[in-house]
């Protein structure tokens, strides 16, 4: 149980300049996950396994990426009762993203904007701060307990590559991620990286996922284990683009039986471009993706046309918009297997972790 009421801290955090506070917020975590200071936001994890895409998630409720874009509070975000994190996205190379303000908060809306743009001091950098995490050092020495917290590696390419070669980009990252990842996410949705989201299209996208799957295969051999790989994508899609985007991923992802293979899965959805529901207020014209409650139903949307183009048993992370335990619910009864949360976080704090977890486990 935390010891600090998030309640009281979210005055103070509240603020600060939306950036800061998020800086302050994961230093603190690096600077605590080791020490018995980690109580002051941990909660015991709820246990409700559910085996998805090969692996056994410990609960259904994850940390979605951008959070943690430096993987620097593995253990610190794990001690918050998440069966799964996801950190990231990480580049080949170390990058500043785009210049501040880049963030902003409608609490009006509950929600966020945001244009990092994928700031994050390089795969190198990031591959140390995995090894150095407890998470791993405990599985080095086969202490990780029966169900331990699943760890996703979320990857995207650098602004300066050309997007005809970001395949380059996302196969440099997935070498380097996969020996330490539980799955490895494909990033093709943020809109702050210019391009990334035409490798949403039909032909780009069977082009970017025919490179890494056969990249996969030669990683699986190298390293005994074959990881399953997630594709983010984006809720500004129409129910034809959604449909082509599920028949790319049927094709790598089901065997000719037609039976899911568990070599892929999608997580619906990354921030929206869409600003519907935020007219009028402050900042909502600001560039960038917006996240938060205004998110839910667009995305709940696109997770339920992927359950139904994509089959019963084809692995679902449903994302966006989740800003309580009910929101949690209406993901998962819209398809989605497991779901994710980063904004919710913010304006609800570390107790919306074990809240949606409890109620999907007493829902499902």
């Amino acid at each position: 149980m935390a010891l600090i009421p998030y309640a009281l801290a979210r005055p103070f955090l509240f603020g600060m300049d939306p950036e800061a506070a998020h800086e302050l917020t994961i230093a603190s975590l690096a600077r605590t996950q080791g020490s018995a200071l980690k109580w002051a936001y941990g909660s015991t994890r709820v246990d409700d396994p559910i085996e998805l895409a090969g692996l056994t998630f410990p609960n259904r409720v994850g940390l979605a990426a951008g959070l943690d874009k430096n993987a620097r509070c593995i253990d610190g975000l794990g001690a918050m009762g998440f069966g799964f994190v996801e950190v990231g996205t990480v580049t080949p190379l170390a990058q500043g993203g785009n210049p501040k303000p880049r963030m902003f908060r409608l609490p009006q809306a509950r929600a966020l904007i945001n244009r990092l743009g994928f700031n994050n001091d390089g795969l190198q950098a990031f591959i140390a701060n995995v090894k150095q995490s407890r998470l791993y050092q405990d599985r080095l020495a086969g202490s990780g307990g029966a169900h331990p917290m699943l760890l996703g590696l979320n990857i995207g390419k650098n602004a300066a590559t050309p997007i005809e070669r970001a395949t380059g980009d996302y196969l440099t990252c997935l070498d380097g991620v996969y020996p330490y990842a539980d799955y490895v996410t494909v990033n093709i949705s943020s809109p702050n990286t210019k391009n990334l989201r035409s490798l949403q299209s039909d032909a780009a996208l069977d082009a970017l996922l025919g490179a890494i799957s056969e990249r996969r295969e030669v990683l699986a051999q190298k390293h005994g284990k074959r990881a399953p790989i997630f594709l983010k994508i984006a809720p500004d899609l129409d129910a034809d683009q959604v449909a082509a985007i599920a028949q790319t991923l049927k094709r790598y992802g089901t065997d000719r039986a037609g039976q899911v293979n568990n070599a892929w899965g999608v997580i619906a959805t990354n921030t929206t471009l869409s600003r519907e529901a935020v007219k009028g207020m402050a900042h909502a014209e600001e560039a960038g993706g917006l996240s938060g409650a205004p998110v839910l139903a667009m995305s709940n949307q696109v997770v339920s046309q992927l359950r139904s183009a994509l089959g019963k048993t084809f692995p679902i992370i449903g994302a966006g918009g989740i800003m309580s335990a009910e929101d949690a619910v209406s993901k998962i009864r819209a398809g989605a297997d497991v779901v994710q949360i980063y904004t919710g976080l913010i304006y609800s704090g570390p107790g919306l972790v074990k809240d949606s977890a409890d109620l999907i486990k007493n829902t499902f």
